[in-house]
């Protein structure tokens, strides 16, 4: 059996380490502000949300995540219909994937079982879990064990990667080269075979980005704002064309 075959998942349990908040008092006092926002994050938290409390920090809020899924669609050629999410944490942006209905095949990778667990469950909360394929793995593991099979011209990444933590607020432009626990080129490197979209701190270094580009390709850039103010950026990064002899 393959690697990538160990790691396909049908279901995880949740765990000790899977939460549904329901008062403001058991809610630790780091993640506080992103309770308060619960309904922008998951409007359907009431429903029974879960998550970890790491991922709060991560969670791309629902309107956000549809309006990514959207754009990401229109900008992305008809003839590629495979999305593989790198980082799918707590489910934000897997399930506005989803939930757009326009890929035949989306791919969910996540390493924390306890992460999966939570994005599963709220996968399942919103309709969309069995319209994912869950992958318990290291995603940059996953995508170079697949290589030989994974399909350039008809996939897409999608990769909302760890920043190091909320300390990224604080930098006036953000260096995505010293990004923690992953640098811009070490995610780069695992998807520039592929059209990718990385979502990104919204102070990003504009001219680390532009250096992604492919040759004389274009990257398409966008803010994305929340109740006028922004949350993220989002890099449309053509892939990388191998050169033919």
């Amino acid at each position: 059996m393959t690697h990538a075959e160990n790691a396909v998942v049908d279901y995880f349990p949740l765990t000790e380490e899977c939460h549904h908040y329901t008062r403001r008092s058991d809610v630790d006092w780091d993640i506080q502000k992103y309770w308060a926002q619960r309904y922008s994050i998951f409007s359907l938290y009431d429903e029974g949300i879960h998550m970890t409390d790491d991922a709060w920090f991560g969670v791309t809020p629902e309107p956000v995540a549809n309006k990514v899924a959207e754009d990401l669609a229109a900008l992305t050629s008809k003839s590629k219909t495979v999305l593989i999410d790198m980082f799918a944490g707590a489910g934000g942006n897997v399930i506005a994937f989803a939930l757009s209905k326009r890929w035949s095949t989306i791919i969910a990778i996540e390493k924390d079982p306890s992460v999966i667990a939570c994005a599963q469950h709220n996968a399942n909360i919103y309709g969309v879990y069995e319209q994912i394929t869950w992958i318990k793995d290291d995603s940059f593991s996953y995508l170079e064990s697949n290589s030989s099979t994974i399909d350039p011209s008809k996939t897409v990444i999608f990769a909302s990667p760890p920043w190091g933590g909320p300390g990224y607020t604080t930098d006036k432009i953000f260096n995505l080269n010293t990004m923690s626990p992953y640098s811009i080129k070490q995610i780069q490197n695992a998807c520039k075979g592929m059209d990718s979209a990385l979502y990104l701190p919204r102070t990003s270094d504009l001219r680390q980005i532009a250096k992604l580009a492919p040759g004389e390709e274009k990257i398409e850039v966008v803010q994305y704002c929340m109740e006028g103010a922004s949350k993220a950026l989002v890099a449309y990064i053509p892939a990388v064309v191998a050169a033919t002899s």
